[in-house]
Formats: structure tokens, sequence, C-alpha cells
């Protein structure tokens, strides 16, 4: 498989080197934590030759003895240097038994600069606290950006050939090796099953998987509407799946935590206010939509909605759903001092579609910058104090 480097990363883990803190790198399966690790090994290794590096990587045999907590920690503490600066890389380490007392004792002794991954399953977000006793920070791995696929296909120079390739294919990289669409899509599917039918099946001892498949696929085909749990059970039950609204709402959050989808919760523009009703759900990847439903019911408009939504989050962003009156916009995009007020659109030749995408923006009164972004295939212009940005230039970061 090709490498490419992935500097974003690899700035964040630099910045955190050295810290205090347990370094947890989680992300959709087949996202490139490990490869990320490996790289940042190598990267120690060529500027800093005197570290001592303990890396376990439970997916190798070589490591098999170690597949419990006990025998983790006395391995690393057998191979501990006092003179050196120590450095204890753990990859997959959910395949420890109780890895995270070994981790935790590793961390309290203070000898140690601690980095792990493991299955987006077995370290959900909302179980770090409770697994962790001592102070941790999670990096945040996401599928291959658009301008990452680029580089990846360096040797395409067609653009716009490159971006409808990329709302299709995705960006789980392992994909990208098979030669034929068919491999390549099985690939995909393979991993969104790893996930859902097996990961979220065992960790949770769930019974229901039909509901579960079931709404997943609605969930797909619903990318960037408003829903709730009780919209969804209702709909779900109209179709012969029998459910309720506590079971889809839980089943969501497995979703959400396992990183298959992302909820992006409402903001009410004028009130400056979270709203706590409908959200919205985007895929972690448009790639697992196409390879799980193929072109049915296919709305480009939304997966350009979908690429944009994870590219802000990629770009350090908490991202919201604007609400402006009866009025809607797609994005409120906030990241310390900054505030984006975006549209996503397909075509706006059309001056209807047009005035619906700028519309809302020109009713917010505020200074903050104010995006139309769609697959205009021109150069950036201006209207009205709005920058409309063809997409693939907004994702290459050329607008």
């Amino acid at each position: 498989m090709r490498l490419i480097e992935r500097p974003e990363y690899m700035r964040r883990l630099l910045d955190l080197m050295g810290t205090p803190d347990i370094k947890i790198i989680t992300g959709v399966r087949r996202s490139g934590k490990s490869e990320l690790m490996k790289s940042y090994i190598r990267r120690i290794e060529e500027t800093q030759p005197d570290a001592n590096v303990i890396f376990v990587d439970f997916f190798d045999l070589k490591y098999e003895g170690l597949k419990e907590y006990h025998a983790l920690h006395d391995y690393v503490e057998s191979r501990y240097d006092p003179k050196k600066r120590n450095y204890v890389l753990v990859d997959e380490v959910q395949l420890c038994e109780k890895f995270e007392l070994a981790i935790n004792s590793l961390h309290t002794s203070r000898k140690y600069d601690l980095y792990i991954t493991g299955s987006n399953a077995f370290l959900l977000s909302s179980d770090l606290t409770t697994l962790f006793t001592g102070r941790f920070i999670e990096i945040h791995v996401f599928p291959f950006s658009f301008e990452e696929f680029c580089r990846y296909h360096a040797d395409e120079e067609d653009a716009s050939k490159l971006f409808d390739d990329y709302v299709i294919k995705g960006g789980l990289a392992g994909s990208y090796e098979y030669r034929t669409e068919r491999d390549r899509v099985n690939y995909i599917r393979d991993v969104y099953d790893t996930i859902v039918n097996r990961d979220l099946v065992a960790k949770y001892n769930l019974s229901d998987v039909t509901t579960l498949e079931r709404l997943t696929e609605f969930m797909m085909d619903n990318v960037s509407s408003l829903t709730s749990p009780n919209n969804i059970s209702g709909a779900l039950t109209a179709n012969s799946v029998v459910t309720n609204h506590k079971t889809v709402g839980n089943y969501i959050k497995y979703l959400c935590d396992a990183f298959v989808f992302y909820g992006v919760r409402r903001y009410d523009i004028r009130g400056k206010k979270y709203l706590k009703a409908s959200m919205k759900y985007y895929l972690s990847d448009t790639g697992i939509r196409f390879a799980r439903l193929g072109r049915r019911n296919l709305d480009y408009g939304r997966m350009y909605e979908n690429i944009v939504c994870v590219e802000l989050m990629r770009r350090g962003f908490e991202v919201y759903v604007g609400k402006l009156y009866q009025k809607e916009v797609d994005f409120v995009a906030l990241r310390g001092d900054e505030k984006i007020y975006i549209q996503v659109s397909d075509d706006i030749t059309s001056p209807k579609t047009f005035e619906r995408e700028y519309d809302p923006l020109l009713r917010i009164k505020d200074a903050y910058p104010k995006l139309i972004l769609a697959n205009t295939k021109h150069e950036t212009y201006d209207y009205e104090g709005i920058k409309v940005h063809n997409l693939s230039d907004w994702l290459l970061k050329k607008a």
C-alpha cells in the first residue's frame, strides 16, 4: 500500500510529545491510526537516536504472551531505561485483557511518554473517562481528506475526475489498493460489517441486529436531514421494522461513539443558544454510503454537505446547524474566536437555487465570514459580501 504523510496529525503528536498525558489515538476503523503511530515512531527514532522506544503491536504474534495486563505491565517495566527518555506505544490495546489497569499503572509511575491506539468500539470517547484514571488527550484521526486523496492519486491530473471519484470512493485508503470496483466496494463493506455486526454487537450484546442494520441504512439515506429517535423509530416501524425510540436512541449513540456517524446539534443564530431538539447526522466517510447502498436515492448535494461537515471537524471546528427564524444555515463553524456561516449546494446555476442559498446568509447581521460552497468549477467570487467558492478548491484550501 502506498503511504503518504499526514502532517496535521504528526504536528499534533509532536506538540504533545513529552506531556504527562496518556495520548489516545481514536477514529473509525481503517482510518490510519496504526500507520500514524508507526510513522510517529520513525520520527522519534530519526530525531532522538538515544530515545528508548517500547512498542507493542498486538496484531503481531510475537506479542501474544502480553495479552494480559500483568504481562504487558511487566514487559514495559523490564525495558525501562532510567538514563533515556522512554516512549511506550501500544497498538490495538484492546486485545490485552484489562489493558486499562496496565496503562494506568504505567502512567502513574511518571516514567513514560504513553501512546495507545485501539479498535474504535473498545476505545469509545464515552468510555475514556471511565477507563483511565489519569489525564488523557484524544487525537482523533479521520479518513483521508480530499487533499490527501489527491496526493495519493498524484498521477491523475484531472481535478474534476478526482473530486467525483472522492465523493464515491471516500477516504478509507485501504480500498484504493484494489484494481476492480467490486473488490474496492467489498473492502469497505467488510469494514462497515466489522464495526456494526461484530464490534458493536459484541460490545453491547445486541440481539436485534436487524434493527441496527436498518437504522444505519436509514441514516445513510437521510444524511443531513433533521431527525430524532422518535421520527426514525416511526419510519422504521412503518417499514415493518418494529422498534421504539429508546432502542433507536441507544443504537444511534453506539454508532456515533464508534465514529460511524457524527451528530450535529442545532444553533439558534439570533438567540445565540444551542437547541436540544432534532439533530443532523453525517457519515464519517461517504464511501461507506455508496458501498452499502449504491446510488439509490442519490443526492449529491447531501453528499457534498457530508464532506464539508467532516472537513470542518478535521480542521478543528465545532460544527452546528444554524437556525434563523424559519430559515436554516447548513453550518455554523466555531474555532476559538472564529465563526463561519456556510451553505453547501450541488448546482447554483439556477437563480432560484442561488437565492435559496444566499438568502439565509444575508439575513445574518453580524460581520463574521459567510460562504457558499458549490460545485461551480469557477474561481471564487463575491456576492453581497458572501464568498462563493468552488467546493473542491475550498477542500484543497485553494479558496
